[in-house]
């Protein structure tokens, strides 16, 4: 018999028995003209293609202790089998020019693809079902009959969808030896050592027709088109070894291991623009050498606000083994794009994909230059473009805002006598000045008041940046200098320096109008009032001083949590039509004053963006309940320090003195342990790193 014959056969046959069986041996002199591709290939009545496919009832695994679902299952795997057998016939006939090797060799493979059929067939009766009695899916048939030459069959069906079943079949064999179903896991490993030579087969033809000068993975990733993508040809669990296995470079899996892309949802875009402030507070803003190493070193950090599916845009895409290693500790890795001196590229497929929305770090200038091309791509609201942006956000940046925000909460805590003796007063309220004699009018206003120790900060800009601190009774002259300079462009706002108990903030959501509470993060500052840590416990007074938990709470209220809400509230009308959305943050402090007495300034900062307290937040969510947490920013000076000659030295004594411990499958969370949050590899000016407790 032909193989042109036998092709026909198995392609266009309407029985099992015909579509099933073949000659041991087979010529292949006469293949015949290539064959246009049939809208569906023969099939008996009870296993054609639904008319209106529709979305398919995948049993998965649980109930599988009972016959009939495990029968439902195979059910599937069957269907697989068959279409694969099908689809084999069609190459032979499509492509009867391609090599007579690469023939041979598909229609060993069509005969084995048969007897797995049969095999589940067998299986499927022994479990008191006929394959046909359920519904069976067309989607295989569907995304690879239309392969339009050897390579893009050997792409689509032997590196994806037999390179995926190399999870299935291991997990599911797993699956029925835990319910001590033996005879279906036999199965399935035989089915599983026919895969990996399968996938070995079209590695090696694609590795003879893939560009010489692409890898194995960037040929791949190029070669496949819509719908189909790299997520198709994996499983979680990830099986690494029978990709290894099957002969598949370390490399290409650990891209395929990271791979993300969405396969259907509209993702969300996310980027990191640290600078937001400083681009309000004067126009031609540009980072300096060590804030662009800073902004360079942690572009990735969006990536934890992400879902799978997500987009992070970032200047230089993550190396594949630091983001294989977070995903090995249940981090979900989003798709990565990169930016060309700043931009989206001109041709990359984001600028014509529908996207659900943009979640910049902060809606400002410098995000909206860079975002602006995908506007008309978002199918929910933006909050503002182009030119309506100044006016309707500019003030939530400005630390100016703070003033009317912590009014109001000393004016609806006014009547309570227990939290008016725990809360600052008035006096705290900082004071805005518009030219140096108003500012030096202000200065001595406020240590007319008691507080000899007086801080000036410039209306626009990051915490613990951008300030000056007065100790002395006299303005010397450069201090006198950063006053003129600073309020040539901008407002400064001027306070009484406190001496802090304990730094913490509130984390908000805005979103459609309402601004939602989202939790509480103390936090480690530098003797300038910068960032250093963000620390989470269960119990936010867990580790605090008795005095400090003693302000915060009694036994009959919660003072913070009463807090956390009346603030809520105040954003919610703060935001009123402005159309603002996305994070929020409110840093506040536990003061003790000159007497020893400890107060509460519930409001210091608001932080309309993503903050550092943000961020812990969502990476606790991928602990294990109870655990405590501390994310730090490392720098150059605690490197020094630290004695290691390098971040990537300093990362490895880390996790040697915090070993990584994981609870859970198939996406485990972290028990314990240290955790790099960007690739110390590559770090120049600073490493972010979790460690968990």
């Amino acid at each position: 018999m032909q193989v042109r014959e036998f092709a026909e056969r198995v392609l266009f046959a309407d029985t099992l028995e015909d579509k099933l069986s073949g000659p041991d041996s087979l010529e292949d002199d006469r293949p015949g003209t290539g064959l246009d591709t049939p809208a569906q290939p023969g099939r008996p009545t009870n296993l054609q293609f639904r008319a209106s496919p529709g979305k398919f009832d995948f049993p998965g695994t649980s109930g599988l202790e009972d016959e009939r679902r495990r029968a439902k299952l195979l059910h599937f795997f069957a269907n697989h089998e068959l279409l694969a057998t099908e689809l084999m016939a069609l190459v032979l006939l499509k492509f009867p020019d391609a090599p007579r090797i690469f023939r041979s060799g598909v229609v060993q493979t069509l005969k084995e693809e048969q007897q797995h059929t049969r095999m589940y067939m067998r299986r499927l009766k022994q479990l008191g079902i006929e394959f046909g009695e359920h519904d069976v899916n067309d989607y295989f048939w569907r995304t690879i009959s239309t392969v339009e030459s050897p390579m893009d069959y050997v792409s689509r069906l032997s590196l994806t969808f037999e390179q995926a079943n190399l999870d299935y079949t291991r997990f599911y064999s797993d699956q029925f030896a835990r319910i001590g179903d033996e005879s279906t896991r036999a199965l399935l490993d035989r089915i599983y050592q026919d895969e990996i030579g399968h996938v070995n087969y079209g590695l090696n033809w694609f590795q003879k027709w893939k560009d010489p000068n692409l890898s194995d993975w960037a040929a791949f990733e190029r070669q496949l088109a819509h719908p189909l993508s790299p997520s198709r040809a994996k499983a979680e669990p990830f099986n690494a070894q029978g990709r290894l296995d099957a002969g598949i470079d370390p490399d290409f899996i650990d891209e395929l291991y990271i791979y993300s892309k969405s396969k259907g949802r509209t993702p969300s875009v996310h980027l990191f623009n640290p600078f937001a402030e400083s681009y309000l507070a004067r126009s031609g803003f540009e980072p300096n050498k060590q804030q662009a190493a800073l902004a360079c070193d942690l572009e990735t950090l969006p990536m934890f606000f992400a879902r799978r599916d997500d987009v992070v845009l970032v200047n230089e895409r993550p190396r594949s083994g630091f983001l294989a290693e977070l995903k090995q500790v249940g981090f979900e890795i989003p798709e990565f794009v990169e930016l060309q001196d700043g931009n989206i590229p001109e041709e990359s497929d984001l600028r014509a994909r529908k996207l659900s929305d943009l979640r910049p770090w902060a809606w400002s200038p410098d995000a909206l230059k860079v975002l602006e091309p995908l506007f008309e791509n978002i199918t929910r609201n933006l909050p503002a473009t182009g030119d309506e942006w100044e006016p309707r956000f500019q003030s939530l940046f400005s630390k100016v805002c703070t003033q009317p925000i912590l009014k109001r909460v000393l004016e609806e805590f006014d009547s309570d006598e227990l939290t008016c003796s725990r809360l600052c007063t008035t006096e705290q309220i900082s004071r805005t000045a518009h030219s140096v004699s108003q500012a030096l009018t202000e200065i001595e206003a406020i240590r007319q008041q008691g507080h000899q120790r007086v801080v000036a900060k410039a209306a626009f800009g990051v915490a613990g940046s951008n300030q000056l601190r007065l100790w002395e009774p006299e303005i010397t002259p450069a201090q006198h200098k950063w006053l003129g300079r600073t309020l040539a462009d901008e407002c400064v706002v001027i306070e009484p320096w406190l001496e802090r108990a304990l730094d913490f903030s509130f984390q908000f959501d805005a979103e459609e109008g309402q601004v939602k509470k989202i939790g509480l993060v103390k936090m480690r500052n530098d003797k300038r009032g910068q960032f250093q840590q963000s620390i989470w416990t269960p119990r936010f007074a867990q580790g605090l001083t008795d005095d400090v938990a003693g302000i915060l709470r009694d036994r009959s209220r919660d003072l913070l949590g009463e807090l956390h809400v009346a603030l809520a509230e105040i954003l919610t009308d703060l935001i009123a039509d402005t159309g603002f959305q996305g994070p929020m943050g409110i840093d506040a402090f536990v003061y003790r004053q000159s007497n020893g007495e400890l107060r509460i300034h519930p409001v210091v900062e608001l932080n309309a963006r993503n903050t550092m307290g943000r961020l812990m937040i969502e990476l606790m969510r991928r602990t294990a309940p109870g655990r405590s947490g501390k994310m730090e920013l490392v720098g150059q000076a605690a490197l020094k320090n630290s004695g290691c000659a390098s971040f990537e030295e300093y990362a490895a004594q880390l996790k040697s003195e915090h070993p990584l411990q994981l609870r859970g499958e198939p996406r485990p969370k972290i028990n314990s342990g240290a955790v790099c949050l960007n690739d110390p590899s590559k770090a120049t000016g600073c490493l972010a790193t979790l460690v968990i407790e």
